[in-house]
């Protein structure tokens, strides 16, 4: 049966919301799902997005349906209407009216909202996302419900907590000439610096995270709010920008440091998976195991004996990822867990320790779950494992290193992972947190210097969940925020995902980075009805396999002309060079190729993918271009 270029490229037949158009003089906006993105004004992005959202308790998304839409389009702009019902997962429904009216200057979103009986939500309302390109540590004015005027900046490093708070109205200069402001009505609003959860924004939300969640809307309560967006211009304002797809230029800066060595990430709920594949690993050419271990999970000798095998099959060192419960004296329960350690027979390269309780997010306004000192976690880990090389940090987020700084002094290394879905998840979105995971690293940096840093397990879907009770369900395989499972793992927009990864985070030089376990959903091989077939690899497997022949090499850092549509990285070992190209659009991209020699070609697209997916072959390359298809990842061998 011949397969959808939907399913190669996104692992889904699931069809995106259908995106509308609107625009009034120069200022334009997209209506997706009742929601709005891509506002600009002359071309140049003003707010990343607005939207009305419902979150349920455990701060996953309830999903809207959207009737009675109308669209009125005049002389003077655009007025759209419509009707949405969201529905909890205990079968609470909030049915929401919304306006939207844009004109040359003006875009106001109004909602009312009723509940038809108790609500439990995280959240209901607005939020508003500002880009962080050309924002970050620039003037920003900030007035407050008071009536006064707080004249800041937007943060340049990750702000850990809300930078601003009791929030009427953000004003600041979009470019020359052209000024916006967004003001917001109906409850209070402050803003979050989304980059520490890879979001490409800033985020200004309704209701405090100080107040307590879940919270209950009474049923038949109504609550109406409003965002407007207000453009003003001085002087020559700027027409509107044409915004064509230029052939998109390499700059390539030789002499850039290492890359990291790749590792693939091991768990005892997939371990008879593991077992029989483990084979796959030397293949791969991973050198280092993260394994989880968790005492709360049960895991204990049967755990360690299985990390053993596989490293022992695979030719790999292992680094532990442990859980400590802190619930009895740490050198007990640390003890308790070398002992197991040398019953197993394991050998560990390295250990990284975490307090159990620190697995779940502290939001703003909470109080701290009692913990032990992290210097003392450390120092009965140092104890209980004499040499052997130990890291601190999350096996969560950023967000939660960044408010909870582990005490670097006697570590080894820092470790943390990334998701990038924990606030969306529709395609555009995943790929826009690469502007973000830049200053992820470059803040980790900034905190910890030239500390060894690890990265990982991180992929699209979600392993754990900081910010409520589990993980959400995926069975249909749709882009659900916070799932364990994501389709797009298991297909061509994973493979260039990774890569793109890669790139963003080569500048930080981390030691180790890890994009993936062997098995199961985070895996690399694929179970039945997925592109290329169960059991075999998915297509981020071939690119693994490209790092991980790159590693050893001086990096090459690899800029494009087009970072939102084609980034890539490189590396010379041995003489050769060799760089990878990453697609990270649904759209042909044209790359010029003038600066780079004869060269070998090999790709992971589509082609590949719908001829069988064997092992990508390597061709001749003629030429000063190269287009690069929907969602490919390229390796090119610079003869």
């Amino acid at each position: 049966m011949m397969v959808s270029r939907a399913f190669l490229l996104c692992g889904t037949d699931e069809k995106e919301p259908e995106t509308r158009r609107i625009e009034a003089g120069r200022l334009s906006a997209e209506v997706v799902g009742g929601n709005l993105r891509g506002i600009r004004f002359a071309g140049k992005e003003v707010l990343r997005a607005i939207s009305f959202l419902v979150r349920d308790r455990d701060w996953g998304t309830c999903e809207a349906t959207i009737g009675d839409l109308t669209v009125e389009d005049g002389h003077t702009g655009t007025t759209i209407r419509y009707s949405a019902r969201f529905r909890s997962p205990d079968g609470a429904l909030l049915v929401c009216s919304a306006t939207i009216d844009l004109t040359p200057d003006r875009l106001a979103f109004d909602a009312c909202f009723t509940p038809d009986r108790d609500f439990e939500t995280a959240r209901a309302g607005f939020a508003v996302l500002h880009p962080i390109a050309d924002l970050a540590g620039r003037p920003v004015d900030v007035e407050h419900g008071d009536g006064t005027v707080e004249q800041s900046v937007f943060p340049e490093l990750i702000e850990p907590w809300q930078p601003f708070k009791e929030i009427a109205a953000i004003t600041h200069d979009v470019s020359s000439g052209i000024r916006a402001e967004c003001r917001f009505a109906g409850d209070v609003f402050e803003m979050e610096d989304q980059r520490n959860w890879t979001d490409g924004s800033y985020k200004t939300y309704v209701r405090p995270l100080e107040l307590p969640w879940p919270y209950l809307m009474k049923a038949g309560e109504t609550v109406q709010q409003s965002v407007t967006l207000s453009i003003r211009t001085a002087g020559e304002a700027p027409g509107a920008e044409e915004r064509g797809q230029e052939e998109i230029r390499l700059s390539l800066r030789r002499d850039a440091g290492r890359l990291p060595q790749i590792g693939v990430g091991l768990r005892p709920d997939t371990a008879a998976e593991e077992r029989h594949h483990a084979g796959l690993l030397k293949q791969l050419g991973a050198r280092h195991l993260v394994c989880h271990f968790d005492p709360d999970a049960g895991h204990g000798t049967a755990a360690l004996r299985h990390f053993r095998e596989v490293a022992d099959t695979a030719g790999c060192v292992v680094m532990l990822e442990c859980f400590v419960p802190c619930r009895r004296p740490l050198e007990e329960e640390l003890g308790e867990i070398a002992q197991l350690v040398r019953q197993s027979g394991l050998t560990l390269a390295s250990l990284a320790v975490s307090p159990s309780v620190d697995r779940q997010s502290t939001p703003p306004g909470s109080i701290w779950p009692e913990c032990p000192p992290l210097e003392q976690v450390y120092a009965a880990a140092r104890k209980a494992f004499p040499g052997v090389p130990i890291g601190g940090g999350m096996f969560s987020y950023f967000t939660e290193l960044n408010r909870k700084r582990v005490p670097a002094e006697g570590l080894s290394y820092v470790t943390h992972c990334t998701n990038p879905i924990v606030h969306a998840a529709d395609d555009i979105s995943v790929m826009q947190t690469f502007e973000a995971l830049r200053d992820v690293t470059r803040s980790v940096r900034a905190i910890y210097g030239a500390k060894p840093y690890r990265i990982g397990p991180s992929t699209i879907a979600m392993r754990q969940n900081p910010y409520g009770n589990a993980t959400k369900d995926n069975r249909l395989g749709k882009r659900i925020a916070m799932a364990a499972k994501d389709p797009r793992h298991n297909a061509l927009f994973g493979a260039a995902w990774t890569l793109a990864y890669a790139a963003a985070v080569a500048d930080a030089e981390p030691e180790l980075l890890t994009l993936s376990t062997l098995a199961g959903s985070f895996g690399l091989i694929a179970g039945a009805g997925e592109p290329v077939g169960a059991g075999r690899t998915r297509p981020l497997f071939h690119v693994l396999h490209w790092l991980t022949q790159l590693s050893d090499g001086a990096r090459i850092a690899v800029e494009t002309s087009a970072p939102e549509r084609v980034v890539g990285l490189g590396s010379t070992l041995n003489g050769t060079t060799t760089l990878l190209l990453a697609n990270l659009t649904p759209d042909p991209q044209r790359v010029t190729l003038s600066e780079v020699g004869a060269r070998r070609l090999t790709l992971v697209d589509e082609t590949w993918l719908r001829d069988g997916a064997k092992e990508p072959e390597a061709k001749a390359h003629q030429g000063d271009r190269l287009d690069l298809p929907a969602y490919a990842a390229a390796r090119i061998d610079v003869l």
